[in-house]
Formats: structure tokens, sequence, C-alpha cells
């Protein structure tokens, strides 16, 4: 059995310190082309990326997005 995040001691950390440890886990996994997705998955990403292309005005700029997180602090 994995140990939990109990045993390692990770509950104890901060926010800061988890978020870190969540990056340098991502970054120890293979990269996206080795990652197996189920055909459902692949389904969901083509749908979202044609509804993306069909209307690419829909959604927010990277500053609007920005500035809604700013405002979240």
């Amino acid at each position: 059995m994995l140990p939990s995040i109990y045993d390692l001691g990770i509950d104890k950390l901060s926010a800061k310190d988890k978020l870190r440890l969540i990056g340098e886990i991502w970054d120890s996994m293979d990269p996206p082309d080795r990652v197996e997705l189920s055909d459902a998955h692949w389904a969901e990403i083509e749908d979202r990326l044609a509804d993306a292309d069909a209307d690419p005005d829909d959604g927010l700029s990277l500053e609007e997005t920005m500035a809604l997180l700013r405002a979240k602090k």
C-alpha cells in the first residue's frame, strides 16, 4: 500500500509548500504524449477544441482572466 499524505507529513505543509510539491510531482510525470487517455477523454478534448474554434471570441482574454484572479486575492 502506498503511503498517505499523513504518513509523509504532507498534511502539515503550508498551502504554498503543498503547491510547490504538486508542481514537482507534475514535472516528474511522463510528457503528455506518453500518457494514455481513454477514447472518451479524447472525444471530450476534440469537442472542446471544436467549440473553441467555432467561436474564438467566446471566453476571456488572458488579461481579463488575470484581472479576475487578482481581484479574488
